[in-house]
Order: C-alpha cells, then sequence, then structure tokens
C-alpha cells in the first residue's frame, strides 16, 4: 500500500483478531469492498491459546491458531483483502476517513479497530532486563524451553491458570503467585489446578522483583501483602499473565476512551465518531472472550453497512 494508491475502501479493518476477522467477514458478505491490516499474523492474542474450551462449536482438539486460520480463510474466501502493516496514525474527521502506514496511507469511508491490546507488565526491576531470558507473557510460545524446570506464573486469572496448566505438562513444578486468596478464573480452571501434583498456588503475594544471573532469571523475591513476609524463590522463568493494555496509542486522542483506556462505544460498536466502530479487547465491555469479539465484529460490521446505505 503506497502514498499514491487512490483506492477508497468502504471498510477499513485494524487488526486481525477474532472481531476483525468476523467484522472483514460479514462487509465482504454485504459487498463492501473491505481491507484488513495487520502487523504480524491473523488471530491475535487467539493465535498463542493452546486449546479452546468455551467456544462453541470447537473442543480441546482444536487450538487458537487453528482457529485463526480457519477465520482468516473464510474471510479472504468472501473477498476480503488483506495488508501486513501497521497503522502509525489516524484522521477520522477526514472524508474519506485516512490511515497512515508505515508505508503510505489508506482511505476508507468507514473504519472498524481490532487492534485488540497486548499483555500488562507487572513493571518491577528485572522484568525489562530478562525479557525473553526468562521473563514471558506467553507460555505456549516459550514454555517448552524450560522443559524439566521449576517455574513460576504471575497471576489470578484465566489466562494465568491456563498457563500454569499448560506449563505443569512440560516443567518439573510450576509455582503459582496470586496476590488475593482466591483465583479469578473459572471454575473449571480451579478444579485443574487443585488436581495438579506439581502446582503449588501462593496466596496473597506479589512479585516485586525478578532475579537473574549470567543473563537468565534465576528467581524471584516475593511478598505477601497480608504478613509483610518476604522470600526468595528460585526459578528459571516467571510467566506473567496480569490483564492486557488496549492498543490504542496509534489513536491519539481520534476516539473517545474509557477509564481503563479502551473505547467507549454504543451497542453495536459505533464510537464517538460516526462511521467508526470498535470491537473486541480495545472496545469497552464486560466480558473479554473470542465469541464477544465475534459478535462484536458481526455487530460493527451490519452496522457500517447500514451506515454506507444512509450516507450513500
Amino acid at each position: 500500500m503506497r502514498a499514491a494508491d487512490s483506492t477508497v475502501y468502504d471498510a477499513a479493518i485494524v487488526g486481525a483478531g477474532p472481531g476483525g476477522l468476523t467484522a472483514a467477514m460479514y462487509c465482504a458478505r454485504a459487498g463492501l469492498r473491505c481491507v484488513i491490516v495487520e502487523m504480524l499474523s491473523p488471530g491475535g492474542q487467539l493465535a498463542q491459546t493452546e486449546h479452546l474450551e468455551n467456544y462453541p462449536g470447537f473442543n480441546q482438539s482444536t487450538s487458537g491458531y487453528e482457529l485463526s486460520e480457519i477465520m482468516s480463510d473464510q474471510a479472504t474466501s468472501f473477498g476480503a483483502e488483506v495488508v501486513y502493516d501497521q497503522v502509525v496514525s489516524v484522521d477520522f474527521e477526514a472524508c474519506p476517513k485516512v490511515l497512515r502506514l508505515t508505508e503510505g496511507l489508506m482511505l476508507a469511508k468507514t473504519v472498524i479497530v481490532a487492534s485488540g491490546a497486548r499483555p500488562a507488565k507487572l513493571g518491577v526491576p528485572g522484568e525489562e532486563e530478562f525479557a525473553g531470558a526468562g521473563v514471558s507473557y506467553c507460555a505456549t510460545c516459550d514454555g517448552n524451553f524450560f522443559k524439566g524446570k521449576d517455574v513460576c506464573v504471575v497471576g489470578g486469572g484465566d489466562t494465568a491458570a491456563a498457563d500454569a496448566i499448560y506449563l505443569s505438562r512440560i516443567c518439573d513444578t510450576v509455582t503459582v503467585f496470586v496476590r488475593r486468596d482466591v483465583l479469578r478464573a473459572t471454575a473449571i480452571y480451579n478444579t485443574k489446578l487443585r488436581e495438579l501434583d506439581n502446582v503449588r498456588i501462593v496466596w496473597n503475594t506479589i512479585v516485586e522483583s525478578i532475579e537473574g544471573d549470567d543473563g537468565a532469571v534465576v528467581g524471584v523475591s516475593v511478598r505477601n501483602v497480608q504478613t509483610g513476609e518476604t522470600a526468595k524463590v528460585p526459578v528459571s522463568a516467571c510467566f506473567i499473565a496480569v490483564g492486557t493494555v488496549p492498543n490504542t496509542e496509534f489513536l491519539d486522542g481520534a476516539l473517545e476512551l474509557g477509564q481503563t483506556g479502551r473505547i467507549v462505544t454504543n451497542s453495536v460498536g459505533e464510537t464517538s465518531v460516526p462511521g467508526v466502530y470498535a470491537v473486541g479487547d480495545v472496545r469497552m465491555k464486560s466480558l473479554y472472550q473470542v465469541t464477544t469479539a465475534v459478535a462484536d465484529g458481526a455487530n460493527a460490521a451490519e452496522d457500517a453497512a447500514e451506515y454506507l446505505i444512509q450516507h450513500e
């Protein structure tokens, strides 16, 4: 995509996660000329999910990566185009709307922001220093590097629980540090974790620093938030799963954001700018799941098609 390209798309979709891919499929089936702008590969966070248990029609034998590929093939089979590039800024006041990419401009009558979210960081000493050398935000990506070793997981939600379960199959021991006295993870994860002999849950505990030696993680320093007691726990890797941060920096104030930094929308995903929508993890809502991202994408695409009819 170059600046000289004068193509004006009916819909430009920023991000190829499940919400973006669904939006592309619905847009294409509605006869809209649509394009997906994606930095890396289809799927987003879904592609890093080892097993799907709560997506209708798919069971544990299907991975997030496989579902991502199916969704991507389905969207392109209906005519959705894909451009592998990064959106660095936008102009939603222009007509048509403008997306500035690293390699030029893209013009579109409507835009669906599906840029997703990235793993949140702990912000503790050693985290940046040992990133990629024992500090990881993706157990399925990096777990095999620590086969047969002692590792820890930080977090108490579904992602942390799923990471611990996955790591328990390849690592010697898995210690889960939870800052509260309960897991936020769903009941099925709670049950599975408690059945694993090599998984230990340490309650009311936070990681205060990540220690290393010779360029690799060798342990973590932790503190009990109730007693104040501190300890050093030897581990070869620290897998961090403490939530996500929405990818909205490229918007630079173009859309209204909520207190969490996510985009404010109405029930169909329309933002503070008419003709611009937000779907998936980048949008403010109560539940962040593949199913809700898919629903977001379908709703936004249908409303975008209606918007085009009304304004043309």
